[in-house]
């Protein structure tokens, strides 16, 4: 947009294609700092860029669009909440409609680094305040009475003295001649009637019904399906390949090949297209393909794991310094050295990677996906294969598990590359073989530690020297700089340690990475926290009173371990064979702490109770909330002691889940949550900080019963002492 988006501008209500009757359309301005209503559909949605949230009808009818897909973490209901709870109707009277990456609903369609609530609260706030504000003056107005007899509730404004009505739809009209106000009014949050309460997610009858639409559902007419036969081993080039006997199958209707594109990572494979999946399938297993390896079947964990060691051995690039790291540890009476591992893992989501796109007209395309970035999409590709931007539509729909995985749209280059060659219709769909060994994965990384002690026991140094690769996979990495990403929260502890160095060492990786949920501090923290614990058992005190101890000023981090301590019972004695541990963990997406208490059980341990707790500063639904803490719980417990992904001859050993297992049921202890959301200093995720602290506040638990440290992950929970 061209005007001021500081300003609110005067827009009048209209007609939008496909909702019927006129209406107020409501949304924030391209920088998400005003808020704007569209003078004429037709033109001003070509004209400007506008994100229209909110469709009011004259018939009544509201429709709330939400920018932030839902993979399971609750968007589809705390989005529109944000936009409901100031323009006061319920969410059970609205209908809820997905974006596409539409120009017109701006930047910001997305779902990923727990950033949907946190980066849209106060905006999408406003945007309901403003609608609410206008449509009670255009019912003072028509009554005569003044503005602050009237009050909007459940979709109508009503008239205090006379307690006479009028709906939202009767007023829409007169409310288009009225001016936006500047600075509308937000609740104050002890009248929310949504936000704050444990409201029901109207996507979950859908799910449970089997209403709901997910990626793999989609289905047109005329469509064909796709298999893809691409190489097992990483970084191999397509020499030849011979259908023959895959054309014979019925139903087999082409054979294409069609290229990967992950990042700098590209590879090409054969597409096997039928009538219908089955004999995609059987198509693909009939194909003879020869690849060029190009030495990359020499490729190995045990090898590359090692190259890791060594090269921990090297000063790597200053993330981050403070005083004299250096100094400080060579003088310090008391030193510790420690080194930690953690594995590479998939996403593994339950829904495999799918894709239904047409290319039609000539240059219009149309996709059907479960992506968390449809806006990323709708501005790549149509750069990429020369689409007009208001060419391409991308239909959202939902997703059965994300986790990062669908922040990266491979399996979408793949299903247009193969509708523009054959003119029909095609969806891609992954087998979970292809799923688990195609990754991306994240990757390891590998953590060398140093501390020192004073003769009192208080930490005066702390070193962090992170190893491994990058997510944008690049060989050519300049060694001489650090990673945000790959150091991700080891220098935003509060902990007051007067001298610290962290340091970043590259090393390069041949196999396809991508961020998994929390990304880089779920292996981070593990090493982080685990290692404030071994000095805590050097400074001979209690793991929970050292860390206190660190936290002199307030900060959440402070509130969040004397949280745990509290509802965790820390001082109370255990019975014998037991311990607990602690860990906390802060980053970009948020913060949140475990304690976890667990007791030996023969050769192993026995996970007896887990205590959670995030702080938010403002929570919108504390149901989902906790439920995403628990799920993040279950993952952070399945990288933990569960098998990971591992590499030979340049391929993944791992092809499904008998041998890339998840935590069941009854492997899952018992998880209290607990939300702080009393302000904070800010407004934070909840998707992601519920993950990086509980592996290494299981492994302190497993030292404080059994004295046995871990420090490479996984390990077997059943085979400790």
């Amino acid at each position: 947009m061209t005007q001021d988006n500081s300003n609110i501008n005067r827009r009048n209500f209209l007609r939008l294609t496909g909702i019927t009757g006129a209406g107020l359309i409501m949304g924030l301005s391209s920088k998400a700092s005003g808020i704007e209503i569209v003078e004429n559909l037709t033109n001003a949605l070509e004209s400007y860029e506008i994100l229209p949230f909110v469709v009011i009808e004259k018939t009544g009818l509201i429709t709330i669009f939400n920018p932030r897909p839902e993979m399971g973490q609750g968007t589809f209901q705390s989005i529109p909440a944000l936009i409901a709870e100031e323009l006061e109707v319920s969410l059970d009277k609205v209908t809820i409609k997905q974006t596409g990456g539409e120009k017109k609903f701006g930047p910001g369609q997305s779902a990923g680094g727990s950033a949907s609530v946190r980066t849209s609260y106060m905006n999408l706030r406003k945007v309901g305040a403003s609608a609410r504000e206008m449509l009670i003056k255009a019912a003072s107005q028509q009554w005569n009475v003044p503005e602050a007899d009237c009050y909007a509730e459940d979709a109508h404004i009503i008239h205090r003295p006379s307690a006479k009505k009028l709906s939202y739809g009767e007023l829409a009209e007169a409310a288009s001649k009225i001016e936006v106000p500047k600075t509308p009014k937000l609740k104050d949050s002890k009248d929310f009637k949504i936000l704050g309460k444990s409201t029901p997610r109207p996507d979950v009858p859908l799910k449970v019904n089997g209403t709901a639409k997910f990626g793999i559902d989609a289905s047109v007419p005329g469509m064909v399906y796709a298999s893809i036969e691409r190489c097992p081993v990483f970084g191999s080039k397509l020499v030849s390949f011979d259908a023959t006997a895959t054309k014979k199958i019925k139903g087999v209707v082409a054979v294409e090949t069609c290229e990967r594109i992950h990042g700098v990572y590209r590879s090409e494979g054969v597409a096997v297209i039928a009538e219908n999946y089955w004999a995609a399938v059987q198509g693909r297993k009939a194909l003879i393909v020869k690849w060029d390896h190009q030495g990359n079947e020499q490729f190995n964990s045990i090898a590359f794991e090692q190259s890791l060691r060594d090269a921990a051995k090297k000063d790597g690039a200053v993330a981050h310094q403070q005083g004299n790291f250096d100094k400080a540890f060579t003088e310090a009476p008391v030193k510790l050295e420690a080194f930690y591992e953690t594995p590479v893992v998939s996403h593994s989501p339950i829904e495999p990677m799918n894709c239904l796109a047409s290319w039609y007209d000539g240059n219009k395309l149309e996709i059907w996906t479960s992506t968390q970035v449809p806006g990323n999409i709708v501005n790549d590709f149509s750069r990429i294969y020369g689409v007009a931007p208001e060419n391409l539509k991308v239909n959202t729909l939902f997703i059965g598990g994300g986790f990062g995985r669908r922040l990266y749209p491979d399996y979408v280059h793949e299903a247009v590359q193969l509708t523009k060659k054959i003119g029909k219709p095609v969806k891609t769909m992954w087998t979970r073989e292809d799923d688990t060994r195609q990754g991306p994965f994240r990757p390891m990384t590998y953590s060398a530690m140093k501390g020192a002690l004073d003769i009192n026991g208080k930490a005066i140094a702390f070193q962090h020297k992170v190893i491994g690769p990058t997510l944008d996979m690049k060989k050519d990495y300049d060694i001489t700089k650090s990673n945000g990403t790959m150091t991700e929260g080891i220098s935003e502890q509060k902990y007051e340690i007067e001298h610290m160095k962290n340091l970043y060492v590259h090393q390069y990786m041949p196999v396809p990475l991508a961020a998994w949920r929390a990304v880089t501090s779920t292996t981070l923290a593990f090493s982080h926290e685990s290692f404030i614990d071994e000095m805590a058992v050097a400074a001979k005190k209690d793991p929970m009173a050292f860390r206190l101890q660190m936290l002199t000023k307030d900060s959440d981090t402070k509130n969040i371990l004397n949280k745990l301590k509290e509802v965790s019972n820390w001082d109370k004695p255990l019975p014998a064979g037991w311990g607990r541990g602690v860990a906390q963990y802060e980053f970009f997406a948020g913060q949140g702490g475990f304690v976890i208490v667990v007791s030996k059980k023969g050769a192993g341990i026995k996970i007896e109770k887990v205590f959670a707790v995030i702080d938010l500063g403002t929570v919108v639904n504390p149901d989902t909330t906790r439920a995403q803490v628990e799920g993040a719980a279950v993952m952070a417990l399945t990288a933990a002691i569960k098998g990971g992904i591992t590499f030979d001859k340049g391929q993944t050993v791992q092809s499904n889940y008998h041998n890339n297992p998840l935590i069941r049921m009854n492997e899952m202890p018992k998880v209290e949550v607990h939300i702080l959301a009393n302000g904070g200093t800010k407004i934070k995720g909840v998707g992601e900080p519920g993950l990086p602290p509980f592996a290494p506040a299981l492994c302190n638990a497993i030292f404080a019963a059994t004295g046995k440290r871990i420090r490479r992950l996984p390990f077997d929970i059943n085979k400790i002492a």
